[in-house]
């Protein structure tokens, strides 16, 4: 199979797996988005121009702002998805969990580490240089997944995310990265609706920036678990298998 048809019917599974699991991806990323959407709104509400600093910090403070913004943007994304993790590979004849069973198996605090190591990580990288943000965006975007379907530690998380994303760099850099940028136009625009409809407040900008989470988070989360799988499999020969959520069961059946 030639890169450009993998890459393609990669980008099909991605969709069709969050439509098919849309009614458990959406209220598990209301539950996660909407707490860090208000940090998100506090963060791109503080305008740099006001700051009273002298000309010669105000280029480090806007830098201080744009890595602020930067790790809003991107902290929740790796806890989302050790989530979806959870959500995509219940056992075998299974119901898909509920957001219950999801919540008691979430492996909080090495999540949230992973999250906010992987973010200041980025962040350092767009201070120093900005293709070192780039690929520790992409080395270790695997770090969620493999936390909660390994059950690895935060630092193995991040070991096991570099060496399965080692050899196949480009291909995950080309689902990660474009999901990422059209997640971040989409922000703009829906956090520009909310402010046009709601005004120049903090409320705007907290509705603005957890609708745009909820929309755009499963698809991110969904990939990067999707990616997870694959390489596991490619790389071991076996490990954790994604389920087919089941099918509906019809009225006349349910009596």
């Amino acid at each position: 199979m030639t890169r450009r048809r993998r890459l393609r019917e990669l980008y099909v599974r991605i969709w069709r797996t969050c439509t098919a699991w849309a009614p458990t991806l959406l209220p598990l990323a209301v539950i996660v988005f909407v707490p860090i959407g208000l940090l998100d709104g506090v963060l791109h509400s503080v305008e740099t121009h006001s700051l009273d600093v002298t000309g010669g910090f105000r280029f480090f403070a806007f830098l201080g702002a744009a890595a602020a913004i930067t790790a809003s943007s991107l902290f929740g994304e790796v806890f989302f998805s050790g989530a979806v993790a959870i959500s995509l590979t219940h056992p075998e004849h299974e119901h898909p969990p509920s957001i219950r069973q999801i919540a008691g198996h979430i492996s909080y605090l090495k999540l949230i580490a992973v999250d906010f190591l992987y973010t200041v990580a980025i962040v350092a990288g767009v201070f120093a240089f900005v293709i070192g943000a780039f690929l520790v965006f992409v080395y270790l975007s695997l770090a969620g997944p493999v936390v909660e379907l390994e059950k690895h530690s935060v630092r193995g998380g991040f070991m096991r995310s570099f060496r399965l994303v080692r050899g196949h760099f480009w291909m995950v850099a080309a689902v990660v990265v474009p999901i990422e940028v059209i997640g971040d136009f989409v922000n703009e625009v829906v956090v520009s609706l909310a402010h046009s409809t709601l005004g120049e407040g903090l409320l705007a900008a907290w509705a603005g920036e957890s609708v745009s989470n909820i929309i755009t988070a499963p698809f991110f989360g969904v990939a990067v678990v999707l990616l997870t799988l694959d390489l596991i499999h490619h790389r071991d020969g076996t490990g954790p298998i994604l389920k087919r959520r089941p099918a509906p069961v019809p009225a006349g059946d349910a009596a």
